[in-house]
């Protein structure tokens, strides 16, 4: 029988020629939202956390629903066959199956009643966009400064993927300070590895762009009220299947 995942990009696969087809017209952004996704994402309602959750999800060790608070503080995490779609303030994120997120908390600046997500701890698979706020993402192997963007990452305990989506990002192996990159990306354009083991001043390296897509990016940017800062959909992008 066809995995959970398989059948999902399929699916997306099909939508996403069906849509190339359409004689060139160019669709409103809701539109094509909604011929590729499946329906017309856009802001979560007052109070309200997760766009949508897929087989097993916790906040903080309780079974999650749709009616679940998530907050800087809480830890979510995803089983087999499982995925995550939520909102933290002004930032959205998309938790892969097999998958846990620490959110570290920070005071808002002043004026502000909100919550701010000053760092994120993960094993696993996300993806995750903001805005115009500074964190730190920590894996096993790296530490990485993230200035307002999208990115995509997959940790495990030795090698971190890391994809700078759109925006900038410092990177640092956490065995060896003399690995660091600083990565500005307009569209995905440097995608790096972080290895725990390897040459002082060389465990960074090059990698593939793997496991996320710009539909995802503008599904999860709808979600917080925005768009991916480029134009989509692209003559020359094809999205990668999904192999995890």
């Amino acid at each position: 029988m066809e995995n959970f995942d398989f059948i999902f990009a399929r699916r997306r696969q099909l939508l996403i020629r069906a849509l190339g087809a359409a004689a060139g017209i160019a669709l409103p952004l809701s539109l094509r939202a909604q011929a590729i996704l499946g329906g017309t994402p856009g802001p979560l309602p007052p109070g309200r956390a997760f766009y949508r959750i897929t087989g097993d999800v916790t906040v903080n060790g309780q079974i999650a629903t749709l009616e679940t608070p998530v907050h800087p503080g809480d830890t979510v995490t995803t089983g087999d066959s499982s995925e995550a779609i939520f909102v933290v303030g002004s930032q959205s994120l998309l938790l892969r199956e097999r998958s846990r997120v620490e959110l570290e908390s920070a005071a808002a600046p002043v004026n502000s009643a909100a919550l701010f997500i000053a760092g994120l701890r993960i094993t696993g698979k996300l993806l995750s966009v903001s805005r115009d706020v500074g964190q730190r993402l920590t894996t096993p192997t790296a530490t990485i400064g993230i200035r307002g963007t999208g990115w995509y990452a997959e940790s495990d305990p030795d090698l971190t993927y890391f994809c700078t989506c759109y925006g900038e990002a410092d990177m640092v192996s956490n065995e060896d300070p003399a690995s660091r990159e600083t990565v500005v990306s307009k569209r995905h354009d440097r995608p790096l590895y972080i290895a725990r083991e390897g040459p002082e001043g060389g465990r960074i390296r090059d990698a593939p762009f793997i496991n996320h897509t710009d539909q995802e990016l503008m599904l999860i940017e709808a979600l917080v009220g925005r768009a991916p800062p480029f134009v989509f959909p692209s003559d020359n992008y094809r999205s990668p299947q999904r192999r995890y």
